[in-house]
């Protein structure tokens, strides 16, 4: 079972998406009100993680104890935590940590889910139940229990989490790759091409490939929601990202301690996973509703 709650998009809702119909999917995102507002809204944070690359207003990781748990003026937006380091800086330079682990996770299962399944639907027979019943096995295993082992073999980190996740989450994708890739063989434009003499990797790369990576692509898209909070989850309870480096989840970890004494360190970080969440949960949404009215 997958770590992030998938939403899918059911065989009822949208069988397969064409590439006409990918064309016209973000003009018609961009007029639905929700999706709109998750576009902008995650939009503005995809900048904010930017800018926090390059600049931010002081030092994100140097000290300065004279500074420690000053409640917000003008001079720190948003406050310091107990070491005196600027909360909005910290929230800048983490905030391409915790956008960007989602984002690779996402391209990792998507990339690795993809040529897995779509080998083992295409090369069928003894391979493909081969290759099934170890996908078959990993989506056996719960999803935390198995993020938790890979972390406990390779230790605590940004990148043995996102590991971790990976190797979690792919075998899903992979058996929806592998349904698709199956489907695929009998299309219409598969056997036309068949027919005229088209060389099989031509077949595969130039008219059943494509087609699988969006639909999947799609699918990939409406669990970034549940994969931020996973992210974020972990880190704070130590998994991900170590001192001194800033990330959300590990920004309010760390903040739980002061709570009594300087609520305004939750505040920042509560408030950037909301948002990022809600984000991708309104583009998510706004996405399945345009593809349920695609399928009318």
């Amino acid at each position: 079972m997958s770590i992030a709650r998938k939403r899918i998009v059911t065989s009822r809702a949208r069988p397969s998406i064409t590439a006409a119909q990918t064309r016209r999917l973000l003009p018609k995102l961009w007029r639905h009100r929700g999706a709109r507002c998750g576009l902008i809204l995650g939009s503005g944070l995809v900048l904010f993680a930017l800018i926090g690359v390059v600049w931010t207003p002081y030092e994100p990781d140097w000290p300065d104890y004279a500074a420690a748990l000053q409640p917000p003026s003008a001079a720190h937006l948003l406050g310091t935590d107990d070491t005196g380091r600027d909360l909005l800086s910290r929230l800048m330079d983490g905030a391409h940590r915790s956008l960007g682990a989602a984002a690779v996770v996402l391209v990792g299962v998507f990339g690795i889910g993809l040529i897995y399944g779509t080998l083992a639907g295409l090369l069928g027979g003894v391979v493909d139940k081969l290759m099934m019943r170890f996908a078959d096995v990993m989506m056996s295993l719960p999803g935390l229990v198995l993020a938790f082992a890979v972390i406990g073999i390779l230790g605590p980190g940004l990148l043995n989490l996102l590991i971790a996740l990976i190797v979690a989450d792919w075998a899903w994708y992979a058996r929806l790759a592998r349904s698709m890739a199956m489907g695929s063989r009998n299309r219409p434009d598969v056997i036309a091409a068949r027919m005229a003499g088209v060389s099989g990797p031509r077949i595969v790369l130039g008219h059943i490939l494509p087609g699988i990576a969006l639909n999947l692509c799609v699918v990939a898209s409406l669990a970034l929601g549940g994969m931020m909070g996973a992210i974020s989850g972990l880190s704070f309870i130590g998994l991900g990202v170590q001192p001194p480096l800033a990330e959300w989840g590990a920004l309010l970890s760390g903040a739980r301690l002061y709570f009594a004494i300087a609520p305004w360190l939750l505040w920042g970080p509560a408030v950037m996973i909301f948002l990022s969440v809600l984000s991708a949960n309104l583009i998510s949404n706004g996405l399945r509703d345009v593809l349920a009215w695609e399928g009318r």
